[in-house]
């Protein structure tokens, strides 16, 4: 099973990396690089003399359809290794539905034209959708990955403190990456010149409803890192190795994505910096879901000073 739990950081790893790309399709405006064609690119399966925008969002097309087969690979070889009863089955199985739906929404925005400079109403619903099933599909492959590491981890309903501020945290984060998302689309279809224009853009009159809305992300950002920072002090408090490292990274995450959301808002949302944002969102999400998925362990069951309230589940 070992090897299979390496696939699975590695499936995770990977998946980390194209949506990083996809960031980047975005952020240079190279959604429009294959047309309104999809899957071809431009009416062919291969473009031919691609321009840089072309290249960018071919690069991500093709990227991403290995993303499908290895998460497809992940799946099929979940059932293989893991025991029936095992809760990583089915979070392999969910990794694979996520992954579809990913790749439908992707198709949504070039077929609807939802990409380069537009800035309608259905791109403003469609790009909170996608993070919101990126996060999705992050957390299943995260608790794959964790929990392929232990023999045998079944579903149960937590109680205590612990899985209850994990819950909350999870919703924060999730509304804070929404709320990243429009701001994101707002940098970039209405860039700023200034840091006094971009201000005049989010409290002005006679703006498009997006830069009116990218206001609310630092708001929502700094809620969610003191809801997310509390809950790694909670999650300390269970004395294992795991979880606390989890609940350290966490820790480290955050103060490291806000102070690149504040440079980001300094320097005007330069793409490189749009990308890191992006990515360090990620892995806060990857090491907050991990946290949770690690207080399923069999030293739940073995250490006495764990209350039985604080179990998660119990492995069989």
């Amino acid at each position: 099973m070992r090897s299979f739990s390496r696939f699975a950081w590695f499936v995770l790893a990977y998946n980390v990396a194209v949506i990083a790309w996809g960031a980047l399709v975005r952020a240079t405006g190279s959604g429009a690089g294959c047309g309104k064609h999809w899957p071809t690119c431009q009416g062919d399966v291969l473009p031919r003399s691609p321009a840089v925008d072309t290249v960018i969002e071919f690069t991500h097309r093709a990227t991403s359809g290995l993303a499908f087969l290895l998460v497809l690979a992940l799946a099929v070889w979940a059932l293989r290794a893991l025991p029936r009863a095992h809760a990583g089955r089915t979070t392999a199985g969910l990794s694979l539905v996520f992954v579809v739906f990913e790749a439908l929404l992707g198709a949504g925005l070039v077929l609807f034209g939802w990409v380069a400079k537009d800035d309608s109403v259905g791109r403003a619903w469609a790009m909170p959708l996608h993070l919101a099933n990126t996060f999705l599909l992050l957390a299943s492959l995260t608790l794959t990955a964790v929990w392929s590491q232990r023999e045998s981890v079944s579903w149960r309903l937590p109680r205590g403190a612990l899985p209850v501020a994990i819950g909350i945290a999870l919703g924060a984060t999730i509304l804070s990456g929404v709320t990243g998302a429009v701001a994101a689309l707002g940098d970039t279809l209405f860039p700023a010149t200034t840091f006094g224009d971009g201000l005049r853009q989010d409290f002005g009159g006679g703006t498009s409803f997006l830069l009116r809305l990218r206001v609310l992300h630092p708001f929502t950002a700094l809620f969610a890192g003191v809801i997310l920072v509390a809950t790694a002090w909670l999650a300390t408090a269970r004395r294992e190795r795991q979880v606390a490292r989890s609940a350290t990274a966490l820790v480290m995450l955050v103060c490291l994505q806000l102070v690149a959301g504040v440079v980001n808002l300094l320097l005007l949302a330069p793409v490189w910096l749009q990308v890191l944002h992006l990515v360090l969102a990620d892995l806060v999400w990857i090491s907050l879901v991990a946290m949770g998925g690690w207080t399923v362990s069999p030293a739940d069951e073995a250490s006495p000073a764990t209350p039985a309230a604080l179990r998660f589940a119990e492995p069989r």
